[in-house]
């Protein structure tokens, strides 16, 4: 029997396993991408006390304090979680592993665009990690998807390989943090095509082109040759594993969670991006993590009768 079993490794979960073990918690980090999804981010820049890392270093930092810390991480994908009488289950294909308390922080999937040819082409020329794919496209013509900040970081690292990056913005303004948007401003390689949407995506046995949608855009109603299309249009909450425990969701799918990440089931707390936080940032779900873990700690040591 565990004290804590922390579902997700990404910055959440470490943070978490991190804590807890140090404060002398029982603790089982069940992963399944060691790091998270900040592995798939070219440079973290706002992570205090660090000017720049890399999203993979940043992931492999955290595993590595959680470890020094005392932390247990077995690398398992949860697939069911259960209430039991004295307390929780998680349910992988590897065992069953029983917790007083437990932490939701399995973080969010990539959100599809939807159009013609990107389930197609996916692998194939349509992706969603600049990080992962971008080497593959030296010297090509690649289009980024998006409006905001995590858009506008991808067409600046895909610019250090592609000959030309467009980014797809379906409104007329583009959120991005000054920094990032004077760094765009700056590069010849970049063009930014507001009020644009892609109609289609075609190509026999990879990305060829893309057709845009007959509106107010440049190529509006056009098709141009593309080498690559890169998604980032946000994110969906990954929770259906909450829903095996109760746990109260909002109308976005993202789990309820107060100041001190409860959430309505008693010993259930949730951080990161799959809470309903507004503000999602890698520090924010950090700080979240480690409120979890204090309150589970008081939780075990002063409510939970076992």
């Amino acid at each position: 029997m565990y004290d804590f079993i922390i579902i997700g490794g990404g910055t959440s979960g470490l943070s978490a396993a991190m804590y807890a073990s140090r404060l002398g918690m029982k603790t089982l980090t069940l992963v399944e991408v060691p790091g998270g999804l900040i592995t798939t981010t070219h440079l973290v820049e706002n992570w205090p006390g660090t000017k720049s890392i890399s999203g993979p270093d940043l992931g492999m930092a955290l595993y590595e304090h959680a470890q020094a810390s005392g932390a247990e991480i077995k690398n398992e994908k949860v697939k069911k979680l259960e209430k039991t009488d004295k307390g929780f289950k998680a349910i992988t294909a590897s065992g069953e592993y029983e917790g007083k308390t437990m932490l939701i922080s399995t973080g969010t999937e990539h959100r599809k665009l939807g159009v013609p040819g990107e389930k197609e082409f996916e692998n194939r020329g349509v992706s969603y990690c600049a990080l992962c794919d971008g080497g593959f496209f030296k010297e090509k013509v690649v289009c980024v998807v998006g409006g905001g900040d995590s858009a506008t970081k991808e067409a600046l690292f895909l610019s250090e390989h592609a000959s030309k990056v467009y980014l797809i913005v379906r409104k007329d303004i583009l959120r991005a943090e000054p920094v990032n948007a004077e760094r765009l401003a700056k590069n010849d390689k970049i063009e930014v095509l507001y009020k644009t949407q892609i109609e289609e995506i075609t190509g026999t046995n990879k990305v060829e082109k893309v057709k845009f949608r007959d509106g107010e855009g440049k190529f509006s109603g056009q098709e141009i040759d593309m080498n690559g299309v890169f998604m980032a249009i946000g994110h969906i909450a990954q929770t259906e594993l909450a829903k095996d425990l109760g746990v109260e969701l909002n109308e976005k799918g993202e789990i309820k969670i107060n100041r001190k990440a409860e959430t309505n089931v008693p010993g259930v707390y949730s951080a990161g991006d799959c809470a309903d936080t507004e503000f999602k940032q890698a520090i924010t779900g950090s700080a979240e993590a480690v409120t979890a873990s204090y309150f589970a700690f008081h939780f075990v040591d002063t409510e939970a009768k076992f």
